[in-house]
């Protein structure tokens, strides 16, 4: 068998680059992969999405059996797809959406009924399916009915009808004294009621007033998770290249082994003889400064070279070729 040192390296290189783009797709889309993911698609018609949205849970008698995978608009109604695993479903299944926690966290809640299953693919219609009901509406309602009640009259009615039951069994009579004294409390707090109820109305108004800027809000929120999921992927790319060459220096390293370790060796020795031969070549370069500079000073008057002769010629310039004879060294003028 081949090593790798001996196989085609472009072939291997394609080969990683192709396991490598297969990883990372499997890794963000693996929920869609068919041998991994056996989850069975529906869908569901409503009147109003009211709040629900793709990732939601999708839960049978309370328990999650899978999650919603988009929301759209239909013509005047909202088509819900989601995606059940687990779980049978009948052909009369109904579905609602419910509200999960008070800030407004929504699931979809299907009751499996019918004597056959479900085809895949199949839609419940609006006919089976419920909104969940509106608390905004309902509070402004109550309001506008609470305005029309006489708390007075309707406390008289209680005792009226207290009395008239006096002589009927004790829970008929317990019933109709907490009844009146439930009116009572009701009437004894009808200012704080309608200031609730007209505070509650403002808040309302508000909220409907600002709606815009509520859904820009939403949108610039989106856009924001958006920019740092790309900033997320950008950084995985990042660390995946990163990666890469660390893989690529250390095969790189490994294939050069036997040529680089000759060669620092040697590098080694020859830092160990300069390291030696500090103090030498120290003294060797504090030398060579005093005789290029003279160098220069003879070489810096021209195309020639200035020259000094010591006691060649006498005083009366008749030349003097004894070895022995005693010579003047003083500097002649004229000299070249």
């Amino acid at each position: 068998m081949k090593s790798f040192n001996e196989r085609n390296p472009v072939t291997i290189a394609v080969v990683g680059l192709v396991v490598l783009a297969l990883v990372v797709l499997g890794t963000f889309y693996w929920k869609h992969l068919p041998l991994i993911n056996s989850a069975t698609g529906y869908s569901a018609d409503f009147t109003e999405a009211a709040g629900l949205k793709s990732g939601d849970d999708v839960r049978v008698a309370g328990v999650k059996v899978g999650t919603v995978t988009g929301v759209s608009l239909q013509g005047t109604h909202v088509h819900v797809g989601f995606a059940v695993s687990g779980a049978w479903l009948g052909d009369d299944s109904t579905a609602e959406i419910k509200i999960e926690t008070l800030l407004g966290e929504k699931y979809l809640a299907v009751d499996p009924l019918g004597p056959s299953a479900l085809p895949a693919g199949a839609t419940i219609p609006l006919a089976r399916t419920v909104a969940p009901y509106d608390v905004t509406t309902a509070l402004e309602g109550l309001g506008s009915r609470l305005d029309t009640i006489n708390e007075t009259q309707l406390a008289k009615s209680f005792t009226t009808l207290a009395d008239a039951f006096r002589h009927t069994p004790q829970a008929v009579r317990t019933s109709l004294r907490g009844l009146s004294a439930l009116s009572t409390t009701i009437a004894s707090r009808d200012q704080e009621l309608a200031a609730l109820l007209r505070n509650t109305r403002r808040v309302t108004t508000v909220l409907s007033d600002d709606d815009p800027q509520i859904a820009a809000l939403v949108r610039d929120g989106n856009l924001l998770l958006q920019e740092l999921q790309a900033r997320s992927n950008a950084i995985t790319q990042l660390f995946l290249g990163t990666q890469r060459l660390s893989r690529q220096l250390t095969g790189l390293v490994r294939d050069n082994q036997a040529t680089l370790h000759p060669a620092l060796v040697q590098l080694d020795r020859v830092t160990t003889i300069l390291q030696n031969n500090q103090a030498n070549l120290q003294r060797a370069l504090h030398l060579l400064g005093p005789y290029y500079s003279l160098l220069t000073d003879a070489l810096g008057n021209g195309p020639w070279l200035d020259t000094y002769i010591c006691g060649l010629f006498t005083a009366a310039g008749t030349p003097q070729l004894d070895s022995t004879a005693l010579r003047n060294c003083s500097p002649q003028s004229g000299s070249g």
